[in-house]
């Protein structure tokens, strides 16, 4: 047993009635009517298991445009509310979209808006990013949801916003190219004058002199140009911090007083590793599509070394200590953003050239700033290579919840000595720093030495000795 409803809605018409009436004669009865824009019938069938649907029926009249998306209306006998599914609509001529911010991360709750990739006035297509949100460790663009003429924006640069906020009005109609410019010129041409066309009427008799001293008091704020001659130690400028340098800041630090860091060295000789990469770099790229690097190398003699030494893959937490089963290999990236670490996951079951492939791929989007929260979250050991900035030495900070970090610098061709003769061969320090908590010195030592005898002679990973 089911009962059929037809509801009229009108813009600028009275309360919805009409009740049992067939479209036909609602629509006959609406034509006469010059203030009806669009009419929007809808049909709710009620079942008696409690469910129902709508379905829409649109008419326009002469003149008018109409907005209209379907709504799908779920009854529940025992709730005198409804929920309606549907998009809202942004305004009552329908004429404009609402951009709002999209969903973050599950870990994030707001962002700041970074900055307007348009301007009041733009016209944009649908998904063409309109402005950027900067987060605690990416950056997200928001799109404009259809294309259109942007009639202004919600909100600042600068500003907290949190996921669903508006942050901008788009126009469908392409009139609008016309009216966002000159609105917002004439309005702020506009009030100008009139302020002063009031003083002038108040006081036109006695203070029409004093009115004519008030325009010389702009030549007191032309004295700013004064301020670049200020002295050296005053001539500052602030910036507030990033979103992203902000929270690298507090985890660095925070790592700093929770960790008992230690670090150890040795000394690499490279010149098996580069004479496998000289041999072999044409067969590689010619068959997988990817150069081989150095970083592949070191990612594998790091799984290797984790395996036998399953300690530094390792977490304490509180008053356990969380084996890791899986290796998750972090690559720390310099963006001019701030440092970001994504990670490659499973490592020991990926040979060179799935290495070579990830991280290529996480550079590119580490430099597009297209990195995912997914991409950067977890990781339990990380490599940090300064070598290609120059670093000749230094002692990297663990990245937290891990508990080491491998940090590889600079290749410089040095004297040392082979067989009894002193020769050159290109070198590279590395260090490992690690929680001296959970790790004592001889594990990382024997781990470091590990790097050092497989990076040495890659032949030991065929061999597995």
């Amino acid at each position: 047993m089911f009962g059929v409803v037809r509801r009229r809605v009108a813009s600028g018409s009275p309360s919805p009635r009409l009740i049992g009436q067939s479209v036909q004669k609602i629509r006959a009865g609406l034509s006469g009517s010059a203030r009806v824009s669009s009419t929007v019938e809808k049909e709710i069938v009620f079942h008696s298991d409690g469910c129902g649907f709508v379905r829409n029926f649109c008419s326009i009249t002469s003149g008018s445009g109409i907005n209209s998306k379907a709504m799908r209306v779920v009854f529940h006998p025992e709730a005198v509310a409804f929920r309606t599914w549907g998009r809202p609509f942004s305004s009552d001529n329908g004429d404009t979209v609402d951009v709002v911010v999209p969903p973050l991360a599950e870990s994030i709750a707001d962002g700041t808006l970074a900055n307007f990739l348009k301007r009041p006035g733009d016209r944009v297509k649908a998904d063409e990013p309109i402005a950027q949100i900067e987060t605690d460790k990416v950056t997200i663009d928001v799109s404009s949801p259809e294309s259109g003429v942007i009639l202004k924006f919600l909100a600042n640069e600068g500003d907290t916003v949190e996921p669903g906020n508006k942050i901008a009005i788009i126009s469908r109609s392409a009139d609008a190219t016309h009216v966002a410019p000159s609105e917002t010129t004439s309005e702020k041409a506009a009030p100008q004058p009139t302020p002063k066309v009031s003083e002038e009427k108040k006081a036109p008799k006695v203070e029409t002199q004093p009115a004519k001293e008030k325009p010389k008091a702009p030549p007191s704020a032309l004295s700013s140009p004064t301020e670049p001659q200020l002295p050296p130690k005053e001539r500052e400028r602030r910036v507030p911090m990033t979103r992203l340098r902000k929270r690298v800041a507090t985890r660095l630090k925070d790592s700093q007083n929770t960790f008992a860091m230690l670090t150890t060295f040795n000394e690499v000789d490279m010149t098996n590793l580069m004479k496998l990469r000289s041999d072999y770099k044409d067969a590689f790229v010619e068959k997988h599509g990817v150069k081989l690097g150095l970083m592949s190398g070191f990612v594998k003699a790091a799984v290797n070394a984790l395996q036998h030494q399953p300690i530094v893959n390792a977490v304490i937490d509180g008053d356990d200590i969380i084996y890791r089963d899986y290796i998750d290999i972090s690559i720390a990236v310099g963006t001019p953003k701030g440092l970001v670490v994504p990670v490659i996951r499973n490592a020991e079951t990926m040979n060179f050239a799935d290495i070579e492939k990830q991280i290529n791929a996480f550079a590119k989007k580490a430099n597009d700033g297209t990195l995912s929260i997914d991409e950067m979250a977890g990781g339990t050991l990380t490599i940090s290579n300064g070598g290609v900035y120059g670093s000749l030495l230094s002692t990297p900070i663990i990245n937290p919840p891990q508990s080491a970090i491998l940090g590889m610098h600079s290749i410089v061709s040095r004297p040392t000595v082979v067989g009894g003769n002193v020769v050159p061969r290109p070198l590279m320090y590395v260090a490992l720093t690690y929680d001296h908590r959970i790790i004592d010195g001889r594990e990382a030592v024997f781990f470091l030495r590990r790097i050092k005898d497989i990076v040495e002679d890659p032949r030991r990973l065929l061999l597995d000795i």
